[in-house]
């Protein structure tokens, strides 16, 4: 009798062992940030959650998604420009998951998937792209590539927000030939600017010729400065035509000799 008693013991206690068992496997819990797509005998069920939910256990199967913004490193692609320059550029993505069924259900790995889509978009975009564009219009090659890997992932309920290029590494005899170019092109600007000041210069002296042509007795004022400007320095000697003006109206002011009457 007492090893009935034991038997039944034992068996109840394995019971209740499995029940826990199979309780713990139906409760599942589901962060803020995260979806559970349920299976059930092989067939898509739906996403639940966030929360606290149960399942049937060993008939449902859940996996997990993150809904959370995904930052995906682009790693260095080496392309070819479509004016024949080799340059390395890398990215950066940011996506997230919009339908966690197509997340699980139309692709195996939709990060891998992802990540590898981003690749080759941007060694395609480059190849479509200027050496100039690429360094001066980055919006626009990031608006593009946005669009690109965008439609190519929605049937994998994921959305790509920004893709941004990061660094564009160019060819050491790239760099220096743009070196050259930025200096031959200061140096132009230089000498435009230089030009432009000796014209304007002689633009005034042209239009202050034509004034002082206008108004004899300024020439003498302008004359009578110089001669002022000059004595300031004491250490020289300075020698200067007088005008034969001036001399004829010294002339007439000295008083006659009258034995020449």
């Amino acid at each position: 009798m007492g090893g009935i008693v034991d038997t039944l013991l034992s068996s109840a206690g394995i019971l209740i062992v499995l029940a826990i068992f199979v309780l713990a496997s139906a409760v599942k819990i589901v962060q803020e940030y995260e979806r559970g797509v349920i299976f059930r005998l092989g067939r898509l069920v739906g996403a639940k959650g966030p929360g606290l939910f149960f399942i049937i256990p060993f008939i449902d199967r859940m996996t997990k998604v993150d809904l959370r913004v995904v930052t995906l490193d682009i790693p260095s692609q080496e392309a070819i420009t479509k004016d024949n320059v080799t340059v390395k550029v890398n990215a950066v993505a940011y996506f997230r998951v919009v339908d966690p069924n197509d997340a699980v259900v139309q692709v195996e790995d939709y990060r891998r998937a992802t990540w590898l889509i981003a690749q080759t978009s941007l060694r395609s975009v480059l190849g479509q792209s200027d050496l100039d564009n690429l360094l001066t219009r980055r919006d626009e090659i990031n608006e593009r590539l946005q669009q690109i890997i965008d439609e190519q992932t929605e049937p994998w309920g994921i959305k790509v927000s920004i893709v941004e290029l990061k660094d564009v590494e160019l060819p050491d005899t790239m760099k220096r030939s743009m070196a050259r170019q930025a200096e031959a092109e200061r140096e132009k600007r230089a000498k435009v600017i230089h030009a432009e000041g000796e014209f304007q210069a002689a633009t005034q002296l042209a239009n202050a010729a034509e004034m002082i042509g206008k108004q004899p007795g300024a020439l003498q004022l302008r004359y009578l400065q110089t001669l002022s400007e000059i004595s300031v320095e004491k250490n020289s000697t300075i020698i200067f035509p007088v005008p034969i003006d001036i001399l004829e109206g010294i002339n007439m002011l000295l008083p006659k000799d009258s034995s020449s009457e």
